[in-house]
């Protein structure tokens, strides 16, 4: 059922003031250029987007501080101002959300095998398996066809939904979110040759060949597990490896993006982002509030210290300071890289002036021999 609120509710909600009517009804959240009734809220915040509003079908609009000003001169009935624009986006988005409903207690085809401990509330979907001993917080919800493996634990109202598989003894805190198909608790990728092969010797460099061959790779054993702390979210088809033997981590409100990497004995503090498609390779130590770029990679025993952003493809490859921002292949301060891309750029004109240059040296070369 949708949700109806008035803007002045809208306002309240979000900490927000009213300029204009306060009871006008909104139902739904829309692009000035998508309104589809006057019941739809425009959300101009961006005030390259106020001239839509003056002929549209709005009644009442979202701007931004810049943005304020009477609403008949923008051609609504309503303003409600923001002093932070993409702050205010997040609360309206969780106020209008309706998440699909998973009904409480345990569905018929959900299997809930002895031993596991199933809190108050708990929704769990269609075809769901609970595997002995695994713990359920309250209000959880499992969405249809999900996995928790033996003696796994969750905390209370976490959100997993479908084709989520969470291994064995893997601990996990309050209010977790992790969206489709996403994996925690794998085995980590590690492997061994029963004689020095390729990998040692390209790590102990000297060279541009290898000697060695890898005959044979021997699989070693994943026996931790995987411990995230409260608040998180991972995205669709991420992957977080358990350790070999103590546990990969993931600190309080870290929020992990799709498709992303995250490697055996790994671990991440509180509140960082992790953009899609980021690697990150075993062992790796990443500090609190540290931001990864998409598509970023970094390398096995690397720290990035607290604070620290990596541009998006950045190569991590060595350790990263606090508070510092790098990017590029391997990754090096940004200063450096905005140089590096500036003289590339002038290459083109260093090889005019070297040619000019070089015509004229052979046109003076030319007149000394003449002369001698």
């Amino acid at each position: 059922m949708p949700k109806i609120f008035t803007t002045q509710a809208i306002a309240n909600s979000i900490g927000a003031r009213v300029i204009g009517k306060g009871d006008i009804v909104i139902r739904r959240l829309s692009h000035p250029a998508d309104i589809q009734g006057n019941d739809n809220l425009a959300l101009a915040m961006d005030i390259k987007l106020l001239p839509l509003l003056k002929d549209g079908k709005a009644r009442a609009a979202v701007v931004s501080e810049k943005g304020a000003a009477e609403p008949s001169d923008i051609g609504v009935e309503s303003l409600v101002v923001v002093s932070r624009p993409r702050l205010a986006l997040s609360r309206l988005t969780n106020l209008f959300a309706e998440p699909i409903a998973v009904t409480v207690g345990v569905h018929t085809t959900a299997i809930v095998e002895a031993g596991a401990k199933i809190g108050q509330d708990v929704a769990i979907g269609a075809y769901s398996y609970i595997a002995t001993g695994a713990v359920i917080g309250d209000r959880s919800v499992i969405h249809p066809q999900a996995y928790i493996g033996p003696y796994a634990t969750i905390g209370s109202e976490a959100l997993i939904y479908s084709g989520v598989r969470i291994g064995a003894n893997c601990v996990i805190g309050d209010r977790f979110i992790c969206h489709f198909n996403t994996t925690i608790g794998a085995d980590g990728f590690s492997f061994v040759t029963p004689q020095p092969g390729s990998v040692e010797e390209a790590k102990e460099g000297g060279g541009n060949v290898v000697t060695s061959s890898n005959h044979e790779l021997v699989r070693i054993a994943s026996i931790g597990n995987v411990i995230i702390g409260d608040d998180v979210e991972i995205g669709a088809n991420t992957s977080v490896d358990r350790g070999t033997i103590a546990a990969t981590r993931i600190g309080n409100g870290t929020k992990i993006d799709n498709q992303v990497q995250i490697g055996h004995n790994v671990s991440i503090g509180d509140n960082c982002l992790i953009c899609g498609r980021v690697g990150i390779a075993g062992s790796a130590k990443i500090g609190n509030r540290v931001v990864l770029g998409g598509a970023t990679g970094v390398a096995d025993h690397v720290t990035i210290a607290d604070d620290a952003v990596a541009m998006g493809m950045s190569g991590v490859a060595g350790n990263v300071p606090a508070r510092s921002i790098v990017g590029g292949i391997p990754a090096m301060p940004r200063d450096r890289i905005m140089a590096n891309i500036l003289n590339v750029g002038r290459i083109g004109h260093f090889i005019k002036k070297i040619s000019s240059l070089a015509e004229r040296v052979d046109q003076l070369e030319a007149s000394k021999s003449l002369k001698d």
